[in-house]
């Protein structure tokens, strides 16, 4: 747990500023504040709550939905600023984004957009009559089944036999391909990216991680 009597709240006026970041893809979501107690009830409740001079005390996502389950809480080097770490469960902005800094944010998260041109050539497929010839190759592995197994089959083994080579360019190009095969795979059966982050968020209490940092209980 962080040490919340190692905080600087005198300098911030009874409070620090929370700079809260996506645990897995690295985004900044929002930059606000919190006191002793809405770092309490974080601690305790295992998601995130803040203190705003026009909000008060306020629990994210309580009304909204959109809680924001806590990784970790670490400390800056002057003790008046805390990075949290969270798995959002929806938006952090109030107008809908993902980020309150919109898609610039996000933008740098190449897995999330390769994730929505598979979801949008997926949405293209719905109520369209065969035409295989016109069909985009993203397209025909959503509608072929054997072509798209076996396209994964032969990924993992590239990948393997790279790795085994000790063939550094090699394996990350068999790589890129695999992700993006196995993306295709998992959004035919109606899986996305979200539903794989979310995964391994309840897997993330057992990740290792650096000295200094504080992990919280990823609640369920």
């Amino acid at each position: 747990m962080i040490d919340l009597d190692s905080l600087n709240f005198e300098k911030g006026g009874g409070s620090v500023v929370v700079v809260t970041q996506h645990a897995v893809t690295g985004a900044i979501l929002m930059v606000t504040g919190a006191d002793r107690e809405s770092l309490e009830r974080t601690i305790a409740s295992g998601e995130m709550h803040y203190r705003s001079r026009t909000r008060g005390l306020w629990h994210k996502g309580e009304t909204s939905g959109n809680t924001q389950a806590v990784v970790s809480l670490t400390a800056d080097c002057d003790g008046d600023a805390v990075l949290a770490r969270v798995i959002p469960r929806g938006a952090a902005c109030h107008v809908g984004q993902m980020s309150c800094f919109g898609e610039a944010a996000t933008s740098a998260d190449v897995f999330s957009v390769l994730d929505t041109v598979i979801a949008n050539r997926a949405a293209g497929l719905e109520g369209e009559p065969s035409k295989t010839k016109e069909r985009s190759y993203t397209q025909r592995l959503l509608t072929d089944r054997n072509l798209r197994l076996k396209k994964l089959g032969e990924e993992s083994t590239e990948l393997a036999i790279a790795c085994a080579d000790g063939d550094t360019r090699r394996a990350v190009e068999e790589a890129a391909d695999l992700v993006y095969h196995l993306l295709v795979a998992l959004r035919s059966i109606g899986v996305g990216l979200d539903d794989l982050r979310a995964e391994l968020a309840k897997r993330s209490s057992s990740f290792p991680t650096s000295p200094g940092v504080n992990r919280l209980s990823v609640q369920k």
